[in-house]
C-alpha cells in the first residue's frame, strides 16, 4: 500500500515541491524511501537548487511517522551533499544529481508509456512489469560495467605498449 499525502508548505500557499509517498510493503526502510524520492525528484527536475524540503514536523504530521525517521533521511541527504539545514528555516536543496534535459525526459516518458501499454496488452500486471524492468536494468548495468572494465583494460594495455 502506498501512502499518498501531500506535504504542504507552512503558510499553506500550495504543495511543497515534493510529495512523499510511503510503501510499507516494499521492504525498504522508511528513511531510505524518503532519500530515494528526493534523489529521484532531483534527477527528474522536480526539485532544484534552493528548493526547501518540507519541515520535519510537516512530514511527521502528513505521514504519521517518527520524527527521527525524517531526521535520519535529511541527515543522509546532507551527508550525500544534496541538502543543507538552515537553523529556523528548514532543509534546502544544495546539490544536484546527474539528470537529462526536460525534452529528453519527455521523449523517454512517452516511449515508456507506450511500452507499458504493450506490457499491459501482453498480460503483465504491475508486479510482472516491475520484475521485467528490474531484471532488464540489472542485465544492462552488468553489460555496461563489463564494457567499461574492458575499455579500461584496453587503455592500460595501450599505455604499457601491449596489444589490445
Amino acid at each position: 500500500m502506498t501512502v499518498d499525502k501531500a506535504v504542504r508548505t507552512p503558510d499553506g500557499d500550495g504543495p511543497s515541491p515534493i510529495t512523499f509517498r510511503l510503501d510499507p510493503a516494499s521492504g525498504v526502510p522508511t528513511y531510505l524511501q524518503l532519500v530515494q524520492q528526493v534523489e529521484h525528484a532531483l534527477r527528474l527536475g522536480y526539485l532544484k537548487r534552493g528548493d526547501r524540503l518540507p519541515k520535519v514536523r510537516e512530514v511527521v504530521a502528513a505521514l504519521a511517522i517518527n520524527p527521527n525517521t525524517v531526521l535520519k533521511a535529511y541527515k543522509e541527504l546532507e551527508t550525500k551533499g544534496l541538502t543543507s539545514g538552515r537553523p529556523g528555516q528548514g532543509t534546502f536543496i544544495d546539490g544536484a544529481v546527474a539528470q537529462s534535459t526536460l525534452p529528453e525526459l519527455t521523449v523517454l516518458r512517452r516511449s515508456l508509456r507506450a511500452w507499458f501499454e504493450q506490457a499491459d496488452a501482453a498480460g503483465l500486471d504491475e508486479d510482472g512489469i516491475v520484475a521485467l524492468v528490474t531484471s532488464s536494468l540489472r542485465d544492462f548495468s552488468e553489460r555496461r560495467q563489463a564494457t567499461k572494465a574492458g575499455g579500461e583494460q584496453t587503455a592500460r594495455q595501450r599505455r604499457k605498449g601491449g596489444a589490445a
